[in-house]
């Protein structure tokens, strides 16, 4: 392959800088404008296509690194051995003389662009492309469940966690109240004691009050038989605290709150970790593979030539016959042969 892209080759040879034009793949090399016309009507080169710089340019790099010529002996190939898929010039033949599969270059590009074997190329690679779009395409929508999935799943989770709430928030309401109840129950209990001593303490006061006024003005004859009705009430009363104090409604009244251990274990305890679990699961790929129908696989570029000279006889069947009398030979289906045979018959002595 040529390195210099823009230069003429043939100019290039001359000394000369010109600019190519086009390019010559079985010349191997770019042609300016003048020797383009040269190389159009050379006996040698009229039939050999040319395409322009920038198009050839845009052959894939693989395709441009083809060397068109033999790169050990720099001469042209005449030859393709099947055996080492290699194409060979006149000289590296020598290296091939054990190979059997030696084919005639020329036979097997004619046409090549347009054979079965190309086509079934292009129609192959059709068919990957199409595979690879629609597998794409599944994958795509693999991708897009997903995303589906996921916000599924979120608002599940979200859904979840609201029923939770909302069942602790009333499981919270219901002790709240019974948090209420008790309280105001037992506190009801205690003003109504307080409400009696209240009223003793009155009652106390007053009877306080009585002695002192009796302690200032009274005789002595009344202090002393009042004293016994006074100490009469005073025993009633002291009977009175005894008995509260024996009673529950003295009793130091506490509460308190215990909270359900199931609840605890949410948090308290290692048993509830987690929310919840994502799990990950797979079903086998329903994508199959198209392919179009009776396609045979080609291994060589083109159909390969026989070249008679690699023909080898066999003798199958041997048949004794009198070759003067035959006068053709057909070969029938299944290996029978036909035979014309030609015999001459004595007139003269049919007639005696």
């Amino acid at each position: 392959m040529a390195s210099n892209w823009s230069l003429c080759g043939v100019c290039d040879n001359r000394q000369m800088k010109k600019s190519s034009v086009v390019w010559c793949s079985e010349c191997d090399e770019g042609l300016c404008g003048d020797c383009k016309k040269h190389h159009s009507i050379s006996i040698g080169t009229k039939n050999h296509e040319t395409v322009s710089i920038a198009e050839y340019k845009k052959l894939p790099t693989e395709v441009l690194q083809i060397a068109q010529v033999c790169k050990q002996h720099n001469e042209k190939y005449e030859l393709f051995c099947r055996k080492h898929h290699s194409p060979c010039c006149k000289k590296c033949v020598k290296s091939h003389n054990d190979c059997k599969g030696l084919t005639d270059i020329d036979e097997l590009i004619k046409n090549v662009k347009t054979s079965n074997a190309f086509y079934e190329i292009e129609q192959t690679l059709l068919e990957v492309a199409e595979n690879v779009k629609r597998l794409s395409a599944n994958r795509k929508e693999n991708l897009n469940s997903l995303k589906d999935k996921k916000r599924e799943i979120e608002a599940e989770i979200k859904q979840a966690r609201t029923k939770i709430n909302h069942h602790l928030d009333k499981l919270q309401d219901d002790l709240i109240k019974e948090l209420m109840t008790v309280e105001q129950k037992e506190s009801s209990k205690i003003e109504k004691l307080l409400t009696t001593l209240k009223k003793k303490e009155k009652e106390i006061s007053e009877v306080q009050e009585n002695i002192a006024s009796i302690k200032q003005h009274a005789s002595e004859l009344q202090t002393f038989l009042t004293m016994k009705d006074i100490e009469k009430d005073i025993a009633v009363e002291e009977k009175f605290i005894q008995s509260l104090t024996t009673r529950d409604t003295s009793n130091q009244v506490n509460i308190s709150c215990q909270i359900n251990k199931s609840l605890l274990q949410i948090t308290c305890t290692a048993n509830v970790q987690k929310f919840g679990e994502i799990i990950v699961s797979s079903d086998p790929c329903d994508f199959t593979i198209q392919k179009r129908k009776n396609r045979q696989a080609q291994i060589m570029v083109a159909l390969p030539t026989r070249n008679i000279d690699d023909l080898t006889l066999t003798l199958q069947k041997r048949i004794n016959t009198d070759f003067s009398l035959v006068r053709g030979c057909s070969l029938l289906p299944g290996g029978r042969m036909a035979y014309q045979i030609t015999y001459c018959i004595d007139l003269e002595n049919l007639l005696h």
